[in-house]
């Protein structure tokens, strides 16, 4: 059988992996990067944050991005009941990128992992894993599973498992476990749409309070065509057909954001159904390996954050594996685990602040603090290992703090039956 030797193996081809492949040649190692699917392929999470902007420009992938004209993004627009919450990138507490894309993730991801391999770093598609054997100097024999059945293996220094939803560490070593968020479900289709308004207001991402616990995106693409996607209680779907495409009229026609714009028009992707999406992991590094992007934790669409922290997590793994293999001592826990925790747990508030009903209270009250929507800009930014802001710094008492206050000043947030 083939073996083929490297410096770092990294698992996954999506913006985690491409990140992680492309620090790791950056710092002078050998990488090889092994993908189980062919490109294109599709995958939620279309919405960038400008931190994700920081990472393109790092590894030079920025560049290859510019080039495909994707829509550019300089906020956020929320609606309840009609009332209107603008977030401006370019109003925001923390130094930083004021603006990022909306992307197709097909041709998005396609991008990143071809510029990865004008790199000449070897990317892989259709090679599944089997099996890892990690060895007690931290090294590992993979073995590969080729499109055509055939097998080779891999020996490599260390392992970056950049393997998304597949999860191929936390699978293999049973590290899988739920996030402790509500069970949710999304329904989503890309949809061609001629009747989009123009300008800014055409352009941007929308979120739609549906019902308290519900809520619409609405993401246009610089293609003409546009996503949407109702998130919600599992329950919440059961009155609607279970035939997919009618599901996805039925949930148009039930919102008045949508019906006029979207009503018969042709979906150019078919409507898919994700449930149960949330999950994290027991561990998060070991001996020989490190997990990034979703196959550390996902948490929920809400705030477009899987793609940024799919991106940090690359970038500070491969780092400290790079510094770690050229002879450096490296303390994963407080270097890695800490770091990220630090950003997932403010966006876990963010997520939960969003499903209790703390942040409709926060985003549509008629008296907002001018510097409070500030910080909280940069966190919707991607800003959230900036220790200044006090919407990071002390993000679990902040956000119920500020929404209690705001109740008690003004009426209680009603929503949409």
């Amino acid at each position: 059988m083939e073996i083929k030797k490297t410096d770092v193996l990294v698992i996954g081809a999506g913006p985690a992996g491409c990140i992680a492949a492309s620090i790791v040649h950056k710092n002078g190692l050998k990488v090889h990067v092994v993908e189980k699917t062919l490109f294109p392929r599709f995958v939620i999470g279309e919405s960038l944050l400008p931190r994700v902007m920081d990472h393109l420009d790092e590894t030079g992938l920025l560049a290859d991005v510019e080039a495909a004209g994707f829509q550019k993004k300089f906020g956020a627009k929320f609606v309840l009941n009609g009332e209107v919450c603008d977030f401006n990138f370019e109003d925001q507490f923390t130094k930083g990128w004021n603006w990022t894309y909306q992307v197709p993730r097909a041709q998005f991801d396609q991008i990143l992992a071809t510029g990865v391999a004008k790199k000449g770093i070897p990317v892989e598609f259709q090679c599944g894993v089997i099996s890892i054997d990690f060895r007690e100097d931290e090294s590992s024999v993979t073995t590969i599973e080729k499109a055509d059945g055939s097998h080779y293996k891999i020996e490599a220094k260390y392992i970056i498992d950049a393997s998304g939803y597949g999860r191929v560490i936390p699978t293999l070593l049973g590290l899988n476990k739920p996030s402790g968020f509500d069970p949710r479900k999304t329904h989503f289709t890309h949809l061609k749409d001629p009747l989009r308004p123009s300008g800014t207001e055409g352009n941007r991402i929308t979120v739609i309070v549906h019902q308290k616990e519900v809520w619409i995106w609405v993401i246009p693409f610089s293609n003409g065509n546009t996503s949407v996607g109702f998130v919600g209680n599992p329950d919440f779907f059961k009155k609607f057909p279970e035939d997919t495409n009618e599901r996805m009229k039925a949930l148009i026609q039930e919102s008045d954001f949508l019906k006029d714009r979207f009503r018969d028009q042709e979906m150019v992707l078919h409507p898919r159904t994700i449930e149960g999406y949330a999950i994290t992991s027991t561990q998060f590094y070991g001996k020989g390996f490190v997990t990034v992007g979703n196959a550390t934790e996902f948490l929920d669409p809400i705030f477009s954050s899987g793609v940024t922290f799919a991106m940090e997590s690359g970038s500070t793994a491969a780092k400290l594996v790079c510094k770690k293999l050229k002879g450096g001592t490296v303390d994963f826990q407080t270097e890695y685990v800490e770091h990220m925790m630090q950003g997932i747990n403010t966006f876990r508030t963010y997520v939960s602040s969003w499903y209790n009903g703390d942040l409709h209270q926060v985003f549509f009250s008629k008296n907002q603090n001018p510097l409070f929507k500030k910080q909280i800009c940069s966190v919707l930014a991607g800003y959230v290992w900036d220790m200044e802001n006090p919407f990071v710094n002390k993000h679990n008492k902040a956000i119920p703090a500020l929404a209690e206050v705001l109740r008690m000043g003004e009426e209680t947030i009603v929503y949409p039956v």
